[in-house]
């Protein structure tokens, strides 16, 4: 692995990555999460984007004090560089970025790097130590390589829609499953690159795709209709083959439980429902049995539950030992009190002042998560060229013929 290097301009590195640089040729969430993850580790980023408007997700919504909330999520801890691709001058400045980088992760459109010449194949070769991260739609190879890709198409195409939904009716999940799933393989791929990077010096070309994300994420259904023979019924927001699982009314509104192993069943049967018959019952004294019939006992269940508030409900299920839980709106999660409690919310800077924002995921024992701030467009194009060598002359001529 190449010397550490020191502190970029304008970027002030702390955590596990300091001192790798990453190229970010990216665009709405796949590319822009894997990168951000990266940022929060402490890799110094450096987005490149439209002169003007910037990465399109900029523009999806205006509900975060008229920042679109997409972005304001994707793109904390990077820096901003305006570079028109597509312009002469780009040229130069793209290969003097790429060769000062350890990491380029790009998730353009088919084909895109390869006819800006940048293909991954190219930097491999002509960069030994680099690590190439893509991100695609479909992944190479196959006759849907160069099709154009999002979310909601891959949910489709992945079978997640079709086990979504309740009944007949369909249902795509409400957040972008296969971006995130691609963003984290992404992450996962490349970190593992940079760490066998350090044994021979090599760097990798590292894929990763939405279809082959939702693709692993579909292992239960998929060997269930494989093996089975027909697909796992949808449920809403029960379970398609573990009965009883999901939401549940009561007198008061709803309760999420799930009942997973017999030593549950038997207790859910004498102390949360007051029916030990239950527990013994032809019908439902195994799980299979207990799908099968499964319209018969989730309304006895109901039925059970109709004069009980929802708090004597959870109450049982906590004296059963038996996981349960809330259907909460998106309000109450925002303030709900597990992240209150833990102090998973930091303050960031942005373009329209100090933001919330929700801790990272990954805990690392003595170090606290790198929450850059949002970068407005170009926020950083003279410093990054100044770093490439760039002096301010040669920048405003740059910024003059619309290259920067």
């Amino acid at each position: 692995m190449t010397a550490p290097r020191p502190p970029a301009n304008g970027h002030n590195p702390s955590g596990p990555l300091a001192g790798v640089r990453v190229l970010a040729l990216e665009q709405a969430v796949a590319g822009p999460l894997c990168t951000r993850h990266l940022a929060d580790l402490g890799a110094d980023v450096v987005k490149i984007e439209r002169p003007g408007g910037g990465d399109f997700a900029r523009r999806y919504d205006t509900a975060v004090k008229g920042l679109s909330s997409y972005f304001v999520w994707l793109n904390r801890g990077k820096r901003s560089l305006t570079l028109d691709m597509k312009h002469p001058a780009a040229r130069d400045i793209l290969e003097k970025l790429v060769a000062t980088s350890d990491v380029v992760v790009q998730n353009l459109g088919p084909g895109a790097i390869d006819r800006l010449g940048f293909a991954p194949e190219r930097l491999r070769r002509d960069y030994p130590a680099l690590v190439i991260t893509s991100i695609s739609g479909y992944g190479s190879g196959g006759p849907y390589e160069t099709r154009k890709a999002f979310d909601l198409l891959l949910q489709g195409e992945t079978g997640v829609i079709a086990t979504t939904g309740h009944g007949d009716q369909l249902a795509k999940l409400g957040i972008s499953v296969g971006d995130i799933g691609a963003a984290v393989y992404g992450v996962i791929g490349t970190l593992a690159a940079l760490y066998e990077r350090r044994a021979d010096g090599q760097g990798r070309l590292v894929e990763t795709s939405l279809f082959d994300a939702l693709s692993e994420w579909m292992g239960y259904p998929a060997y269930f209709t494989l093996y089975g023979g027909e697909p796992p019924a949808r449920a809403g927001v029960r379970h398609a083959t573990v009965v009883p699982y999901g939401s549940y009314a009561c007198a008061d509104g709803a309760v999420l439980f799930a009942v997973q192993t017999e030593a549950q069943w038997k207790s859910f049967c004498e102390i949360v429902c007051g029916h030990p018959e239950w527990e013994t019952d032809e019908r439902f004294n195994t799980s299979a049995k207990r799908r099968v019939n499964r319209n018969v006992l989730e309304a006895m269940i109901e039925e059970a539950f109709s004069t009980l508030p929802r708090g004597e409900v959870e109450r049982r299920l906590d004296a059963a030992d038996i996981p349960f839980g809330a259907v909460k709106e998106v309000a109450e999660f925002v303030a709900h009190p597990q992240l209150t409690a833990r102090d998973r919310w930091r303050d960031v800077a942005s373009p329209a002042g100090p933001l919330r924002a929700i801790v990272p995921p990954i805990d690392l024992e003595g170090m606290e998560p790198n929450m850059g701030a949002i970068p407005d467009v170009g926020d950083h194009t003279d410093a990054i060229l100044a770093d490439l060598g760039y002096d301010p002359e040669a920048i405003a001529q740059l910024r003059e013929q619309g290259a920067v």
